[in-house]
């Protein structure tokens, strides 16, 4: 969460008009702040939907495929995953995001009421907010004054400083279940994709090779945005497909139907 520095804050004691208040304000946050939006969901429904849809149809259509049955049987449980696993994780992103997205506006109104009903307290609130941070209290409660002026300008810092979330921007369920939705569908084809073209044992090392190189570069992709060790993440990304994908396949193969190919 970003806050204002201390010559930014002693900035704001002299504003008196409304605009100039919230045109600094819209300045600061559109040149000072340094950080990506990452509460809107889509990215992170993004990142967790190729993973999951790349583990979970890679685990599935080994686990079949350990079992010794016909080609067509593993492109249907391919199929089937991916369809079946896109609508769930979709679904399951829009229920979390939907309630999330309530909660926060929830809390927001509530922040909005006291702002109306008690203005001489949430200033007070502010200003020691700001003492908290090494501000003069003559000058903390010039600021807090001087934001308190604009109800906008009021809510969106309270909500900054108590909420950690700016309203407007707290996230959108459909956003975040179409990103779950497709991305889901684009790692659970990757595994599958050989399946559709070849079978047997070609198919097989087919989808293990491509299951792989996509878990490092799914890993690597992520370490890129997290500016983390970019081979630990691909490692461990891979470690754990891998770790999936022969338990089902031992499993497939002590349970085997061996089906005629």
């Amino acid at each position: 969460m970003n806050s204002p520095s201390l010559a930014y804050m002693a900035s704001l004691a002299g504003m008196n008009l409304r605009a100039d208040m919230s045109q600094r304000l819209a300045g600061y946050h559109g040149v000072y702040s340094h950080h990506r939006d990452v509460q809107g969901g889509a990215a992170r429904a993004a990142v967790f939907g190729i993973s999951d849809g790349l583990l979970t149809n890679v685990s599935l259509i080994l686990g079949v495929a350990g079992a010794g049955p016909a080609a067509g049987v593993v492109r249907l449980a391919g199929l089937a995953g991916l369809v079946a696993g896109a609508f769930s994780m979709a679904a399951g992103e829009f229920v979390s995001m939907s309630a999330q997205k309530e909660l926060l506006e929830h809390e927001l109104d509530i922040e909005r009421r006291e702002l109306e009903r008690h203005p001489e307290a949430e200033t007070r609130e502010l200003a020691a907010t700001f003492q908290s941070r090494g501000i003069e209290p003559d000058d903390a409660h010039r600021v807090a004054a001087a934001i308190m002026r604009d109800p906008d300008v009021a809510l969106d810092v309270h909500a900054r400083e108590e909420l950690g979330v700016r309203p407007g921007q707290t996230g959108s369920p459909w956003q975040a279940a179409l990103s779950s939705f497709v991305s889901f569908a684009v790692g659970a084809l990757i595994p599958l994709m050989p399946w559709f073209f070849t079978s047997g044992r070609t198919a097989l090392i087919a989808s293990v090779l491509l299951g792989a190189s996509s878990a490092l570069a799914i890993g690597w992709t992520v370490a890129i945005f997290t500016e983390r060790s970019r081979v630990m993440s691909a490692v461990r990304q891979l470690g754990i497909a891998a770790i999936a994908a022969s338990v089902t396949y031992g499993i497939g193969l002590a349970v085997g139907v061996h089906t005629s190919a």
